[in-house]
């Protein structure tokens, strides 16, 4: 069996967010790599989307209290977004391109700058000034990285991201695959270390 975990996210989710900051820890505990794939919600084919709590009062209520608390019981820093509703597919070419160009660690480490920048220092994302500059704090060269996003290969690259995210049922934020058995939420990650163990003992 792979010993890696597909982890996918949408770098507006909060719940994205939280996973981003165990998933590495809990998968290296079971001996295994994660390979993150960001993706835009709204890229998604219409068989996997469906009515965004936006569109739910009550629902979307509920879920900005759950948002603070969760982050105060997990103890992860959190400050809501000042903008939250946004185009996030330029920071998520740039992981790509960065994945693609200088390797998986170095994507994963802009990934994660970005989703801090969002979700802690309120940082607007989906301009790609705000990308570079992001990137500049981890050592990239702004200029290469705004050209990568822009790079008709990582276009192409985004966009069979998305498909494939597709094709394996993906749909929601964060969203984890082990072994082809998916786990949707940051409520499932104690059920996906369970299969981890199980795994472990097979």
């Amino acid at each position: 069996m792979s010993k890696r975990i597909d982890f996918y996210f949408d770098f507006t989710s909060p719940y994205g967010y939280f996973a981003s900051t165990r998933i590495n820890e809990l998968a290296a505990k079971y001996g295994h790599q994660v390979d993150w794939h960001p993706y835009v919600g709204e890229e998604f084919k219409p068989s996997n989307s469906g009515t965004g709590l936006s569109q739910i009062p009550a629902k979307l209520k509920y879920q900005k209290r759950d948002i603070i608390r969760t982050a105060q019981f997990e103890q992860i820093p959190y400050q809501e977004p000042s903008v939250t509703t946004l185009d996030a597919r330029y920071a998520a070419r740039a992981v790509l391109w960065v994945e693609s160009s200088l390797g998986e660690a170095k994507g994963i480490e802009l990934a994660q700058a970005i989703l801090r920048a969002y979700h802690v220092e309120g940082k607007n994302i989906s301009d790609t000034q705000t990308i570079t500059a992001i990137a500049q704090t981890i050592g990239l060269n702004s200029e290469e990285v705004l050209a990568g996003i822009s790079h008709a290969s990582t276009r192409e690259q985004f966009r069979a991201e998305v498909d494939l995210a597709t094709a394996k049922g993906v749909f929601g934020s964060p969203f984890f695959i082990l072994d082809g058995e998916p786990f949707w939420g940051f409520d499932r990650m104690d059920q996906l270390e369970a299969a981890l163990k199980r795994k472990e003992n097979a």
